[in-house]
């Protein structure tokens, strides 16, 4: 199973290239069998059953060797330089590229130049095999430009204090989401996993429809970003942002349980950096519409 983010196609820890996926699971004492709770087994038990990382025969996976294999501190590192990245470059775009009357279309053309250039990084990143660190902040770095000046747009045009206050409901939803994987109350599962991806695409398609209608009709293409059906779709681009969360922290679950090299805590700092943007895109925007229909 490839696929975890509604943006983009990205590989992580998935059955088809070799990293653990949601339908596995260590199996204690011999390899895995296939049974009617968990008819997905791989037949090793662990996909790195010839990885020298891997976990041994002996049961549960074996604390992490010091040359290689990827543990939570890793993750946390790795998204932690991201994320990073991300905020200074973003910072200086607000700073640095003014959205007054006399100046909002040169911010916006330069914004709308780095969020296409991120975007193709990003898709570059998620077709290749292996993470490339330097893709990875590259495109941080581009995405930041671009949620600067939307974020200085959405501030300083249409609702005082929007940024701040998106920043307060991502982080809050990520802290939610954590609690809740780690207290069982969300389990993801295949049928969870499958919910979430036609969601996301129905929600993705809609989107798109409603950006055509806009181009070639004028105003906001079918309201869908306006109004209380901008409000409603804000409201599910929140949910699917946090669904999402919940895919990413077992993809990270998995990989250290498999002993994933060190090398892919990359690719789950890129996974939870996507997620991150999108719950952030999504809280701004609901803020503005909720500002905007006062």
């Amino acid at each position: 199973m490839r696929s975890r983010n509604p943006v983009f196609s990205r590989r992580g820890f998935s059955r088809d290239n070799g990293y653990a996926g949601f339908n596995t699971a260590p199996q204690a004492g011999g390899p895995a069998v296939a049974t009617q709770a968990n008819p997905y087994a791989q037949p090793t038990g662990n996909p790195y059953a010839q990885n020298p990382y891997a976990q041994t025969d002996l049961g549960a996976p074996q604390a992490p060797a010091a040359t290689g294999r990827m543990t939570i501190d890793d993750v946390v590192l790795r998204t932690g330089s991201t994320l990073g990245v991300l905020i200074v470059t973003a910072a200086l775009s607000w700073a640095l590229l003014p959205v007054d009357d006399a100046n909002i279309g040169r911010s916006y053309g330069i914004a709308i130049g780095a969020a296409l250039i991120g975007m193709v990084l990003a898709l570059v990143q998620s077709f290749k095999r292996t993470p490339t660190p330097a893709l990875i902040l590259a495109y941080a770095a581009f995405e930041g430009v671009f949620l600067g000046v939307v974020s200085s747009v959405v501030d300083n045009r249409i609702a005082d204090g929007a940024a701040m206050q998106a920043v307060i409901g991502t982080m809050a939803t990520f802290a939610a989401v954590l609690v809740a994987y780690k207290a069982g109350w969300i389990r993801v599962n295949r049928r969870f996993v499958g919910f979430v991806m036609a969601a996301s695409l129905g929600f993705v398609l809609l989107m798109m429809v409603n950006m055509l209608f806009a181009v070639f009709g004028g105003g906001d293409g079918l309201g869908f970003r306006s109004g209380g059906l901008g409000i409603l779709f804000g409201v599910i681009g929140v949910i699917l942002g946090a669904l999402f969360l919940a895919l990413d922290f077992k993809q990270v679950e998995d990989g250290i349980a498999y002993g994933a090299p060190r090398e892919e805590a990359w690719f789950a700092a890129f996974g939870l950096t996507l997620t991150l943007v999108w719950l952030y895109l999504e809280f701004l925007r609901l803020i503005a519409i909720l500002n905007s229909s006062d």
